[in-house]
C-alpha cells in the first residue's frame, strides 16, 4: 500500500472515530494509533495534520491532540480555561454596517491572494504555491546570515527610514548595473515585494483613477488595485508579452498615469517582453505621462538552460518613467520580507512618505541579514543549484503535460516556476481544481488572474513548490485523470 493511502485511510478511520468523541477528549497516543492500525509514525503524524487542517483536532505539544473547540467545554489536563464570560462572543452583527464600504468585502478581495499561500495537506501534492520547496532555498546559509547580521555593530539600533545605504547600493547595482542611471539615493527598501506593491499603488494613483494592469496578471496585483480604491482596466497579453498597440488605445481611452507590468516570466503565462516591445512600453508611458511599475519577481528564478536575461525596463529608463519593483523572497524564503523600490524625482519622495506612514522602517536585523546573505560565495551558487533544479521540474512537467494532456500547453519560456494551461471548451476551471485537490493534487484555477471575463479557462501550474520532479509528474498524471471524470461525468 501506498504511503498516500494509508494516509487517506487513517484519516479516514480517524474522522469517523474523533466525530464521536465529545469535545475536548484526547485521541490515543501516536505509538498505540501506529500499533491498532499497523502504520508508521510518519503515516500517523500526517494523518493527524489532515484533520487539524480540517479543523476536527488540535495538537498541543507536550499533552496530545483533542477533539477540536476543547476551550469551549473540557480543556485538557493543564490547560487554563478561558476566564468567565469570554468564552462566548456578544452580537457583532453591528460589524457589518460599520465595515460597510463601496469596495466591498475585502476578505473577497484578498481570497485569491489567500489561496495561493495556502499549504495543503501532506498527502496533497503543491502544484499552486509560488514559493519554491524548502528543499530547494538556502536554510543553511540563511541561518548562518541571520546569526553573523544579529552580531554586527548597531544590528538592533532603528535604521535609516529608505533602509541600509549598504544594502540600497547593492540593489541599485544589480538592478541597473554598475554604470546604470539608477544610483543608491534612488532605493527604497520595503517589506517584501507584495508591500512594495502596495505602497506603489498608493502613491502614484488618485483613488478611483483607472489603472492599466496585463491580462491575465497576478491576482495580488488585482487585490492591491482593488483595496487601494483602483479600477484596474486590462490590457491583453500574448507570447511576447503586453500587446502595446492595446496599451496605447488604453492609454488614450482612460487617460491613466500607471501601468503595471511584469515583463520578465510573466505570472502566470510565462511571457518575456519582446526587445521591440520593450521599447514601446517606455515610449508610449512616457507619451501619456505616466508612469510604469516594473514587478520583475522573478528574475532570480531563471533557468540553467535559459538564454541570456534582458535588462529590467528600469536600467533602460532615464527620464523616471518606470518604477522598479523587487524582492529576493522567492528565491531565499519566504520570510525574508526585504525588497526595494527605485523611482525618481518627485514619484521617491511621494513613494518615501507613504512607506513611513505604513510601516515606518524594514526591520534592521532583516537588513543586516539580506546584506550577510548576498555577500556570501553560497549565494550564487545556490542561486545556480536554483537554476539547475527549476529546469529539471519544469523539463519533466512539460514532458507530463505533453503525454497526459496533450494540447493544454502554449508557448512558454525557461524560466520562472509556473505554466499556464488552457483547459478544454467547457471545462470549468473552479469544478476542475476543486476536484483536483479532492483527488490529492493543488492548482490555482485560472478565472482570478483576469481582471474583467476570460475568454477560455486556464488553469496556472506550479512546479517549484512539489518535492521532486517525480512529484511533479505524479500530480500531472493526477490532474489528467481528474480531467477525465469531469469531462465525462
Amino acid at each position: 500500500m501506498s504511503e498516500r493511502s494509508s494516509v487517506t485511510e487513517l484519516a479516514d478511520s480517524l474522522r469517523r472515530e474523533v466525530e464521536r468523541y465529545p469535545e475536548g477528549r484526547k485521541l490515543p497516543s501516536s505509538r498505540a494509533l501506529m500499533e491498532r492500525h499497523q502504520v508508521s509514525p510518519g503515516t500517523v503524524s500526517r494523518a493527524v495534520a489532515v484533520l487539524a487542517a480540517e479543523g476536527l483536532v488540535v495538537s498541543r505539544p507536550g499533552a496530545g491532540v483533542f477533539r477540536a473547540a476543547a476551550f469551549r467545554t473540557a480543556p485538557p489536563a493543564g490547560v487554563r480555561r478561558a476566564p468567565s464570560g469570554t468564552a462566548r462572543p456578544g452580537d457583532l452583527s453591528w460589524q457589518e454596517i460599520a465595515l460597510s464600504s463601496e469596495t466591498g468585502p475585502r476578505d473577497l478581495l484578498a481570497a485569491p491572494v489567500f489561496a495561493t499561500l495556502r499549504v495543503p495537506p501532506p498527502d496533497v501534492i503543491d502544484l499552486n504555491s509560488g514559493y519554491p520547496h524548502a528543499s530547494l532555498l538556502p536554510e543553511r546559509l540563511l541561518a548562518a546570515a541571520l546569526a553573523r547580521a544579529g552580531r554586527r555593530p548597531g544590528a538592533w539600533e532603528r535604521p535609516p527610514t529608505d533602509g541600509l545605504t549598504e544594502l540600497r547600493g547593492w540593489f541599485a547595482r544589480d538592478i541597473g548595473g554598475h554604470d546604470g542611471p539608477i544610483a543608491t539615493g534612488d532605493v527604497l527598501l520595503t517589506s517584501g515585494g507584495q508591500s512594495g506593491l502596495t505602497v506603489a499603488m498608493r502613491s502614484l494613483a488618485a483613488p478611483g483613477a483607472p489603472v492599466l494592469v496585463e491580462s491575465p496578471t497576478y491576482p495580488g496585483i488585482l487585490a492591491v488595485v482593488r483595496a487601494a480604491g483602483l479600477r484596474p482596466v486590462p490590457v491583453p497579453v500574448d507570447a511576447d508579452g503586453v500587446r502595446t498597440d492595446l496599451l496605447e488605445e488604453a492609454f488614450e481611452a482612460t487617460r491613466a498615469r500607471v501601468f503595471v507590468c511584469q515583463p520578465l516570466f510573466q505570472n502566470p503565462t510565462g511571457a518575456v517582453l519582446s526587445p521591440e516591445r520593450r521599447a514601446e512600453v517606455l515610449r508610449i508611458a512616457r507619451a501619456a505621462g505616466a508612469f510604469v511599475v516594473e514587478d520583475d519577481f522573478s528574475r532570480l528564478l531563471v533557468h540553467a538552460d535559459a538564454p541570456a536575461l534582458p535588462r529590467p525596463l528600469a536600467a533602460d529608463d532615464r527620464d523616471g518613467v518606470v518604477v522598479h519593483l523587487r524582492s529576493l523572497t522567492k528565491a531565499a524564503s519566504p520570510n525574508l520580507r526585504v525588497g526595494a523600490l527605485t523611482a525618481r524625482g518627485p514619484a521617491l519622495a511621494r513613494l518615501r512618505a507613504t512607506q513611513v506612514v505604513d510601516s515606518f522602517f524594514v526591520p534592521r536585523p532583516l537588513q543586516e541579514a539580506t546584506l550577510e546573505l548576498v555577500a556570501d560565495p553560497g549565494w550564487a551558487r545556490h542561486l545556480r543549484a536554483l537554476g539547475t533544479e527549476l529546469r529539471d521540474r519544469r523539463t519533466a512537467a512539460v514532458a507530463a503535460l505533453h503525454r497526459e494532456l496533450p494540447g493544454v500547453l502554449g508557448d512558454y519560456r525557461p524560466g520562472g516556476y509556473h505554466l499556464w494551461l488552457r483547459l478544454p471548451e467547457g471545462v470549468d476551471d473552479g469544478v476542475l481544481t476543486a476536484a483536483a485537490l479532492r483527488a490529492g493534487v493543488q492548482v490555482t484555477p485560472g478565472r482570478p488572474y483576469h481582471p474583467a471575463e476570460p475568454q477560455a479557462a486556464h488553469l496556472r501550474l506550479s512546479y517549484a513548490a512539489a518535492e521532486s520532479s517525480a512529484q511533479v509528474v505524479e500530480g500531472v498524471h493526477r490532474l489528467r485523470e481528474v480531467l477525465d471524470a469531469v469531462m465525462t461525468g
